[in-house]
């Protein structure tokens, strides 16, 4: 812990480093937050990965607090971190705000449904965004007809990992059905979601442009 709080400090008074990979550290509640306050005052960082790092709903909500003011981060991925919905909605009301990040990885975070309508509601607003990772957060049918909404209207993101959600194939064409009007995705994951043939032509056809992995 006294070395994580180390470096947090030095993040606040850094003025070179630009890349912190951080993964796989089981860093913890304490640091999780330092870093977030760090990420508050810090102007030279652009991309951060806390990745498997037992962060909980309260680091999510204090890393969209930083969201909120930092201007430099570019990239954040919390992939494999129990954020849970309450974690989930702050850090989508953060992308509501905040204009720099481009990328953001949640892969396996426990979104739940209405981490995952937050996110949605989001993904209408924000214009920076151009990657985007959901996957292995259980949406299923429900939570596709959800984020459908959000493919229909936003104009940013050309890359999104949605794969081992348990889609199915109902969910799967509820997606296909609203990538019809999306014109920007060129990259999409969405393998490990139990569609059949029918439903992965179906999106073939609605983003013939796009790359899918299915």
């Amino acid at each position: 812990i006294k070395g994580g709080i180390a470096l947090a400090n030095a993040l606040c008074k850094n003025t070179a480093l630009k890349d912190l990979n951080l993964a796989d550290n089981y860093l913890g509640s304490e640091v999780g937050k330092a870093l977030a306050d760090a990420l508050c005052k810090n102007t030279t960082l652009t991309s951060l990965n806390l990745q498997r790092n037992d962060l909980g709903p309260e680091e999510g909500k204090a890393l969209a607090n930083a969201l909120c003011k930092n201007t430099t981060l570019t990239s954040l991925v919390i992939n494999f971190n129990n954020i849970e919905s309450e974690g989930g909605i702050a850090l989508a009301e953060a992308l509501c705000k905040n204009t720099t990040l481009i990328s953001l990885k949640l892969c396996e975070i426990n979104l739940g449904l209405e981490g995952i309508k937050a996110l949605a509601d989001a993904l209408c607003k924000n214009a920076t965004l151009t990657y985007l990772d959901i996957s292995r957060n259980d949406l299923g049918l429900e939570g596709a007809k959800v984020f459908s909404v959000a493919l229909c209207k936003n104009t940013s993101l050309t890359s999104l990992e949605i794969e081992s959600n348990d889609l199915g194939s109902e969910g799967g064409k509820v997606l296909a059905d609203a990538l019809c009007k999306n014109t920007t995705l060129t990259t999409l994951y969405i393998d490990n979601n139990n569609l059949d043939p029918e439903v992965e032509k179906a999106l073939e056809e609605a983003i013939p442009w796009c790359t899918i992995y299915e």
